[in-house]
């Protein structure tokens, strides 16, 4: 017979979980499983709110399990790590982000592509092998396998880094992956969100020239003056659009809304790449003839591979890539929440776990 639930799962936790589809979260008394062998077991410190966590705490794309525990953007600091574990050490500051298992067998697992796998198991509201429900970051400890765990390199702000194991990653491996990292390339970036803000920066960081493509003009000297963007197009402006066409290597489109393809198509020089990594929720058209004309490429891509995802902190390290942050207390949450939907944060939240998130009798 196998041991009971407070036996396999004794550690004592807390967080902040969403019990219903109006997405409100409250505090909330879990267990997290006794550290594996191959497990690494971290205090939070910080946490990044994603606009998938809204989706989720909600119910929106109908997978949720209740109660739910949000949070794929996770940092901290070891302190119990299994007998087996080869990677870290106590006192070792660590990430981890959408992901916690996969099959290690499938043809993309094979390749570090774990984020591909038919098996995946995401961060939170998902079955774990033991068949138990994954709870996300928005708690004080993390229990997970050392191989979806990150290293924060030393003096890295852990605030400033949690948001890049999912927006981070998110684009940076498109960039990689679809060859738009190349000195000297011309790289749009659709959107100046979450995202978008950190595709600007690692595009710069590997040489590329960037233009920002957006809705709001307003935007234009947070893009260039702030981000370090060279140009940038107003969608709506017909004439900017006219004059930019056929200029652009590639182009990251990070925008979750349903908006028309055509126009970012016709940016591309030929056999250009156009690469979605936001997700609206209707289908976009896809003009076949404008892809015709130039051998021209629209891809997707979603989160990386464990693998990627190191080499991305690294060259973050590296080149003091940091998300621009909105630190909250814990007790903020909803209102936090509330902003995210209304786009009202430039341009990530991040739970100070470590500091304000008490656990109440």
């Amino acid at each position: 017979m196998g041991q009971a639930p407070e036996q396999e799962h004794p550690k004592n936790a807390f967080g902040w979980a969403a019990r219903d589809t109006s997405g409100v979260l409250s505090p909330f008394h879990f267990s997290r499983r006794a550290t594996g062998e191959k497990d690494v077991t971290f205090k939070v410190t910080h946490c990044g709110i994603c606009h998938s966590d809204l989706h989720m705490i909600k119910n929106e794309w109908g997978n949720t399990i209740y109660p739910i525990v949000p949070g794929h953007e996770i940092v901290g600091v070891v302190t119990e790590v299994g007998s087996k574990v080869s990677k870290f050490k106590v006192g070792d500051k660590v990430g981890v982000g959408c992901m916690v298992g996969s099959c290690h067998s499938c043809d993309s697992c094979a390749i570090d592509l774990e984020n591909y796998c038919p098996k995946v198991i995401m961060t939170y509201a998902n079955k774990y092998h033991d068949g138990t429900i994954t709870y996300g970051g928005y708690s004080d400890i993390m229990v997970a396998d050392e191989h979806f765990v990150v290293r924060i390199p030393e003096g890295t702000p852990l605030d400033a880094t949690a948001p890049l194991l999912c927006a981070g990653i998110t684009v940076y491996s498109p960039l990689r992956f679809y060859g738009l990292d190349k000195p000297g390339m011309h790289v749009g970036v659709v959107g100046l969100g979450g995202l978008g803000h950190v595709a600007v920066k690692f595009a710069k960081a590997m040489g590329v020239k960037v233009t920002v493509i957006s809705t709001s003009p307003s935007k234009k000297s947070e893009a260039i003056e702030r981000l370090g963007a060279d140009s940038f197009l107003v969608s709506r402006d017909q004439d900017e659009m006219q004059a930019a066409m056929g200029t652009m290597d590639g182009i990251i489109d990070t925008v979750s809304a349903v908006h028309p393809l055509m126009p970012l198509i016709g940016l591309l020089k030929s056999q250009g790449k156009l690469v979605l990594v936001g997700a609206p929720e209707k289908p976009l058209e896809l003009p076949a003839f404008s892809l015709l004309m130039g051998r021209k490429i629209v891809g997707g891509s979603m989160i990386g591979g464990m693998k990627e995802t190191q080499e991305m902190i690294d060259f973050a390290a590296k080149h003091n890539i940091r998300a621009d942050i909105e630190v909250i207390p814990a007790d903020y949450v909803n209102t936090a929440l509330e902003r995210l939907a209304k786009a009202d944060v430039r341009y990530r939240f991040v739970i100070d776990v470590a500091n304000t998130m008490k656990s109440t009798p």
